[in-house]
């Protein structure tokens, strides 16, 4: 029998596999490339605004863009690998990942950066989804899989961990350019790797591929995510209309189409059941509280508190150790307990950890924000590591891309409505601060575009007045991050009452047999 029959028998006939721990440990080499990209570029904002010159918007947009793609291709490329295999989907990512993250670390303009992170969004789009789905299907075991989940959402806060400690020692040393060269060696071994370890598997009787809902679904999602943005930053505008009315209208017909295709591209009905909503639910309100504040704190740690980046990435470490530590226990303590308390539980104490960070000042010592991050890390640890262990175990294998899909797209589309929305409020707060009346006008615009920006134009003026500007930019920096932190902790707590009753009666045991 080949190795995709024996992974696509009922569920109760499955024989486990011996080298199923070493598949799973190829798969969080893709986990933890992912998570390393993401939290390097936040490190990384300041030496490359100076390099490239971005504006504020230019800036925004190269944080968030590679959500925004991989947000909107998700559900497409999960769908993909249950057709074609989730092996094949992963290693053409894993390659085309390498590739495109040589060309963003020689990127010459914004505008070719942009482009750049477009196109790591589109490759990275195939390495989560096939990740977790080829979990589900390695891991037949509720009590192993909860473990293998645990040991994913592990590697990717390990990797959110890496990032900022080797992204910082790289560029203490090298251009900013090389924290996106560290994939390629990562990339290397996982293809090697992954050929012969992993095992293919896919839904034997998916259909065809609806490229016209792959369209809609595209569309849709990044429509609807830019016109946000747009008008967190710029305020409602005819193109913002166009934008949210096309995006809007495309994600309509996106769900109208799926009900009638004998073969959607997702199939809606996952939604029916209560557990995969409220987790799916959790997870996107989680991460939109999250990911404004992780995307500005490095350049707070380096710009306003003047630390060096390998300092500022190692700061950031309590974060990833808490999430580490009990996304290994989250599986066993929601068995012990209950789903919906180690869920509410964790996001409630990010929700006060992000309350907490309302009260740093451009003076605040190191144990207050360090202890607020252990906070962070230890409920996202709890919430996440559950959250898509409910997912998984809510729908059948053989769906398990679009599943994971769908728990992706939650997580990055969370991550760039946060950035646009959070990172908004950021922006707008600073952007009202007020420079020296003898500071040229052309300098005092490019201060008011970022903080990087500030640092920079502050270099054309003499130091008393260049203090003068840089210490008003940094109160006014500071100032916007309270207030982003305390609208991700009012969206955190709300999200854990929500979860409190959405998760009511789910069990991680009890996964639904088909």
């Amino acid at each position: 029998m080949s190795r995709t029959e024996q992974l696509n028998r009922p569920t109760g006939t499955e024989e486990k596999s011996p080298g199923r721990w070493l598949a799973l440990s190829v798969l969080v080499l893709a986990v933890l490339l992912v998570a390393v990209d993401a939290t390097v570029l936040g490190l990384a904002t300041p030496s490359l605004s100076e390099d490239l010159k971005p504006s504020g918007s230019q800036l925004l947009w190269i944080g968030d863009i590679y959500s925004f793609v991989i947000a909107g291709l998700l559900v497409s490329m999960g769908s993909l690998g249950d057709r074609i295999g989730r092996k094949k989907l992963l290693l053409v990512g894993a390659t085309a990942f390498g590739a495109v993250s040589v060309l963003t670390a020689y990127a010459t303009s914004p505008e070719m950066m942009i482009v750049a992170r477009a196109l790591l969004g589109v490759a990275g789009a195939t390495l989560m989804p096939s990740t977790l789905a080829l979990i589900r299907n390695i891991f037949h075991d509720p009590k192993e899989r909860s473990l293998a989940i645990g040991i994913w959402g592990a590697t990717a806060s390990a990797g959110a961990a890496v990032g900022p400690v080797v992204g910082g020692a790289l560029l203490q040393h090298f251009y900013w350019g090389s924290v996106f060269l560290i994939n390629l060696p990562v990339m290397i071994v996982l293809v090697v790797v992954g050929i012969k370890l992993l095992p293919e598997s896919k839904n034997p009787v998916a259909g065809p591929w609806d490229l016209i809902s792959v369209v809609l679904s595209l569309v849709g999602i990044i429509g609807v995510v830019y016109a946000v943005k747009e008008v967190a930053t710029h305020g409602l505008s005819g193109e913002v209309w166009a934008a949210a009315v096309l995006g809007a209208g495309a994600l309509y017909t996106f769900v109208r189409r799926q009900f009638t295709l004998p073969a959607p591209l997702l199939d809606m009905r996952l939604f029916k059941h209560r557990g995969f909503s409220g987790a799916v639910l959790a997870d996107l309100l989680t991460v939109f509280g999250l990911s404004g504040l992780v995307f500005f704190l490095s350049q707070f740690l380096q710009l306003v508190q003047g630390r060096q980046p390998l300092e500022a990435g190692l700061a950031e470490l309590p974060a990833a150790i808490g999430a580490v530590a009990t996304g290994l226990l989250a599986g066993r303590y929601a068995r012990r307990y209950s789903v919906r308390s180690i869920v509410s539980g964790g996001l409630a104490a990010i929700g006060l950890a992000l309350g907490v960070i309302t009260l740093v000042h451009k003076e605040s010592g190191y144990p207050l924000l360090g202890a607020a991050l252990l906070v962070v890390g230890l409920g996202a640890g709890f919430s996440f590591t559950v959250t898509a262990d409910v997912i998984l175990s809510s729908v059948p294998k053989e769906q398990a891309g679009s599943a994971s899909a769908v728990s992706e797209t939650a997580y990055e589309l969370g991550a760039a409505l946060g950035i646009a929305l959070l990172g908004s409020i950021v922006t707008g707060v600073y952007q009202g601060f007020t420079a020296p009346g003898s500071v040229a006008g052309p300098v005092a615009d490019a201060a008011h575009e970022s903080l990087g920006g500030a640092v920079e134009a502050a270099r054309a003026l003499d130091p008393q007045t260049a203090g003068q500007m840089v210490g008003a930019a940094q109160e006014a920096f500071v100032d916007g991050l309270r207030l982003a932190s305390g609208v991700g902790a009012a969206v955190l707590l709300a999200t854990a009452v929500a979860a409190w009753f959405l998760l009511k009666g789910q069990r991680l045991q009890d996964g639904i047999e088909y």
